[in-house]
């Protein structure tokens, strides 16, 4: 299977002027740096402020004070090497600490430290925490992506899983259907694995990250389909990102080109306080605003997504925020408040629940 050719120094990327390339060093020093032939060619290189350019080209920003790693405490949540279990029905498997390519305002970009180790090309002690917890029944393997994996290594943990009965959904998180979305369609060996274990009762999903509507090329649309042909059911899932996709008309034509596409819209997310993101924050309120302007522009369809945090209590969906307060709930919750409502005064800068006052009153801290 062909490869697009990768960047991995940004000094040998020629559409970038000397001047840039030595003052993004300290930055690439700092965070990764990995960029495909594909995605590079989907870049409008005329336009400085483009919003690809800015999902995976380094920026000065990035060196500013903000957030910190680990902004929602996974390391809490290991449970065997690899393994995250957070909430009572669904297992992480951290299997890969490679992408693609590497957005810029990746919330596990701890992952791709020399000295972090959460992921593990064994699974194996995971796959058997999973066994004897019967009240899982849906694992995500991620990463990094899980796709960038060799073909014969997602299939032993796949097939593993597969033995276990209670284990009725395998979720692959991946951004290849944007990034090099010909590892999916010319993988007949990949399509074959999916479609063999993508069955009526025991199904598989990818959760595909676009972030933009430039990003479903006609490359996209036919990895899309072949794994559609596979049985695989598709999700869509991306943050609201200052300067990508902080724009009503944009999400809207995101929103309604997935569900033409016959993918879910799954998860809008507050992009997480993590180091280096400063230059994608933009407040609650104005995401807020942006996703329901968005929403009034598409169809029910579209409308089925989502807007939420993925905070170290839970995941927190953002039921509206209007004079100055923020209407909240636990979509998910780590301490089993599911659906716990809660009202919380938002000033006009709150960017994260930590933000809002008496957040505090409403989750405990995870030991």
């Amino acid at each position: 299977m062909p490869l697009p050719p990768f960047l991995t120094k940004l000094e040998k990327l020629s559409l970038l002027s000397e001047e840039e390339k030595i003052s993004l060093k300290s930055v690439t020093d700092k965070f990764v740096f990995r960029l495909n032939d594909y995605y590079l060619h989907l870049i409008d290189w005329s336009n400085p402020a483009d919003p690809l350019r800015k999902i995976v080209i380094p920026s000065p920003e990035e060196l500013e004070e903000y957030g910190r790693w680990d902004a929602s405490d996974e390391d809490k949540n290991y449970v065997a090497k690899g393994c995250q279990h957070k909430y009572a029905t669904t297992a992480l498997l951290i299997v890969s600490e490679v992408c693609g390519a590497y957005c810029r305002f990746c919330f596990r970009k701890r992952l791709f430290r020399s000295d972090v180790h959460e992921s593990h090309s064994d699974a194996s002690e995971g796959i058997e925490y999973i066994r004897n917890k019967p009240e899982i029944n849906n694992v995500l393997l991620t990463g990094g992506d899980s796709l960038i994996l060799a073909t014969p290594k997602l299939a032993w943990i796949i097939e593993q899983l597969r033995t276990i009965p209670h284990v009725k959904i395998i979720r692959l998180g991946s951004k290849l259907p944007a990034f090099n979305p010909m590892r999916i369609y010319e993988d007949q060996e990949l399509l074959d694995l999916l479609k063999q274990h993508s069955t009526e009762q025991h199904r598989i999903y990818v959760m595909a990250h676009f972030n933009h509507p430039r990003e479903l090329t006609i490359e996209s649309m036919r990895a899309i389909q072949s794994l559609h042909n596979a049985g695989v059911i598709v999700v869509n899932q991306t943050p609201i990102l200052k300067g990508v996709n902080d724009n009503p008309s944009v999400l809207a034509e995101l929103l309604d080109r997935l569900s033409w596409a016959g993918v879910t819209p799954y998860y809008f997310f507050v992009n997480r306080p993590v180091a280096g993101n400063k230059s994608f924050v933009l407040s609650l309120e104005r995401v807020y605003n942006i996703v329901e302007d968005a929403k009034a522009k598409t169809s029910g369809l579209g409308k089925r997504v989502k807007l939420v945090m993925s905070h170290t209590s839970g995941k927190i969906e953002i039921l509206a925020v209007e004079n100055g307060k923020a209407y909240l709930k636990y979509h998910q919750s780590r301490d089993g408040n599911y659906g716990k409502m809660m009202i919380l005064d938002c000033p006009e800068d709150a960017a994260w629940f930590d933000d809002l006052p008496g957040n505090t009153l409403h989750w405990d801290m995870p030991t």
